[in-house]
């Protein structure tokens, strides 16, 4: 049943998210929480997996579809041969539980309706036991309760595989449909059923409103940055403020392969331009809550940092496989769960040390014990440097010495030197000052191959690495050094179709050719601004927002030839990267860049 990943919308109430096809069908939603089991699962199976479809029953898919502007409320209509028909989409901001609100309403004529409702538990595996409760239905599996309840006298069926509501809604007609969770040794209806709809929907309109109000980006692409913050945001678990990679788990990155990995967590390697993005933005709240998310989730041993944690910082994500699911088109196995918390990953010691480097020049107070994780991870680096490891992009085989990895390093190092003359704090700083030496002679000597003329994977090969397109953003080196201009050129080795991969196909140790990488090619339009190319790159920023889908979505990849998403989605990295490149291109040209520079600076 599988529909384009690109026929998916979200709607997020800032703890969990649903995605809503163009058939009007419900195919994903985890409750209560962005990692919690799915009772909606038709997306990487059948409807027989967990499925809410309300829509016409004379109709496929909607006619058209937009979020209500500037809002994550999702408005699809129908045009049929006898009436038109709109159904509103959305998910209050969480208060105590969880809630998914589809409102129908009748625009002309007179359209018949049905709402099915087919819950799946534990990953679209459990079949709930159904029963009346008054005017809704409860849905029974272990702890989890789902109520579905309507706001008018509409009777429901029960066909034991779907709970069927048919309704004829004439010109004028409106009717609401609330689906709420609650653990299930609650025994009276959850309090939302009870709440008017319509004062729901006014509430959450004016709370995205008022949101994206706050942005402070005036660019020629206002609208796409404003779509991807919100977007961004839908994606913070909001009691903790981390932030998913996305919303989805097992969407391939090469269709029928083995590239399906859970997204639904928190990586470290996401963690400066998270902040970054928001800072730029307008959005110190949110910066400070994901700034005190790291902080607790690293805490300990730098020794036992890991690449990704839990939404609540947690370091456990055993990945396991789900042999019922069919998956996305045939893409199999279905993960659970994330492995990756047990690779080793150099680069995220400058991710971390960024991040907190880029808050404290942007004014937000650190807590008094953060200096002690500085020299904390500092010294486990000065030991550990030289050591191979998985890199960015977590291959999943033998570790190597990745270029990007050991630039982190080497940011770690500065960023480590700058946050102590901040501070006032000395400490190590003349081994810190030697690191950094080091390893930006070791980087220049073994990462740049003079045949190539480009910085390239790992030492001692000669593939490339988009990765190698952030040497001058991180300040590594500037944009005017010859080598970082032949780089750039050298990247049109990764161009497929006006787009970039992230390194050449198959060389990372899983079976299948992925996509071009969204974020890759929003690193390559900045590149080619800040080399002196402002025309190609805003082509090619403007090439990337083409892709997009109907509603302003991107996931993490794009396949040039078959012309579709590819990977979970919506990607945060992908839209955090369109934002940042927003910025970059709608600056006035810098002047010369010195060698050492940091991330481009941050209005406060």
């Amino acid at each position: 049943m599988s529909a384009p990943i690109e026929d998916y919308a979200l709607i997020s109430d800032l703890e969990t998210a649903a995605m809503v096809g163009r058939d009007g069908s419900v195919d994903w939603l985890c409750l209560p929480r962005f990692d919690s089991p799915a009772c909606l699962a038709g997306l990487l199976g059948t409807r027989d997996n967990g499925s809410w479809r309300v829509a016409p029953l004379a109709a496929d898919r909607c006619t058209r579809r937009a979020y209500r502007h500037d809002t994550l409320v999702l408005d699809s209509t129908w045009e049929t041969a006898t009436g038109t028909v709109r159904v509103t989409d959305f998910m209050p901001p969480r208060a105590e539980l969880p809630c998914l609100i589809r409102v129908v309403e009748g625009l002309s004529g007179t359209v018949a309706v049905r709402s099915e409702l087919r819950l799946r538990f534990h990953q679209g595996r459990v079949v709930p036991w159904v029963r009346a409760a008054g005017r809704a239905t409860v849905a029974v599996a272990g702890p989890d309760a789902v109520w579905l309840g309507t706001d008018a006298e509409v009777r429901a069926t029960d066909t034991g595989d779907a709970t069927v509501h048919d309704v004829t809604v004439p010109a004028g007609r409106r009717l609401a449909l609330t689906l709420v969770w609650s653990p299930s040794h609650r025994p009276a209806p959850p309090a939302p059923l009870a709440l008017p709809a319509e004062t729901l929907l006014a509430e959450t309109g004016d709370y995205w409103r008022d949101w994206s109000a706050r942005c402070r980006y005036d660019g020629p692409w206002r609208d796409a940055v404003v779509r991807s913050l919100i977007t961004l945001k839908a994606l913070i678990y909001a009691p903790t403020g981390g932030v998913v990679a996305a919303p989805t788990t097992s969407l391939p990155g090469c269709i029928g392969g083995g590239r399906n990995w859970d997204y639904r967590y928190c990586w470290l390697r996401d963690s400066a331009m998270t902040l970054s993005c928001l800072l730029h933005s307008g959005y110190r709240e949110e910066a400070k809550a994901w700034l005190d998310w790291l902080v607790r989730a690293v805490a300990g041993d730098p020794a036992a940092l890991q690449t990704v944690y839990g939404v609540g910082g947690q370091r456990l994500l055993p990945e396991t496989e789900a042999p019922w699911l069919p998956g996305y088109e045939g893409s199999r196995p279905v993960r659970f769960g994330n492995s990756a918390v047990s690779q080793f990953q150099l680069d995220v010691y400058g991710e971390v040390l960024d991040a907190l480097c880029l808050s404290l020049r942007a004014g937000i107070a650190l807590p008094a014990h953060v200096w002690s994780l500085v020299e904390a991870l500092m010294g486990h680096l000065c030991r550990h440097w030289r050591d191979p490891d998985q890199g960015l992009w977590q291959t999943r085989g033998p570790r190597r010495h990745f270029v990007h990895s050991k630039v982190m390093a080497w940011v770690a190092a500065d960023r480590a030197l700058r946050m102590g003359r901040l501070l006032g704090r000395d400490g190590s700083a003349r081994q810190w000052r030697a690191l950094r030496d080091q390893v930006h002679r070791q980087v220049c000597r073994e990462g740049f191959d003079p045949a190539r003329r480009a910085f390239v994977q790992a030492y001692g090969s000669h593939a490339l690495d988009a990765s190698a397109l952030l040497i001058p953003r991180l300040g590594f080196l500037p944009a005017s050094d010859a080598r970082v201009r032949a780089t750039v050129r050298a990247m049109r080795g990764l161009d497929d179709g006006g787009f970039v991969r992230r390194y050449a196909p198959d060389s990372d140790g899983v079976h299948g050719a992925e996509g071009t990488f969204t974020a890759c090619s929003l690193w390559y339009a900045d590149a080619l601004a800040a080399t002196g190319h402002p025309r190609r790159g805003r082509e090619t920023f403007e090439r990337v927002l083409a892709i997009r889908n109907d509603v302003g979505l991107l996931a993490e990849q794009w396949d040039p030839d078959a012309h579709r998403q590819l990977g979970n989605a919506p990607q945060a990295f992908s839209h955090i990267a369109l934002v940042e490149t927003a910025f970059a291109l709608s600056a006035p040209p810098a002047g010369p860049q010195p060698a050492a520079s940091g991330r481009r600076a941050v209005p406060v």
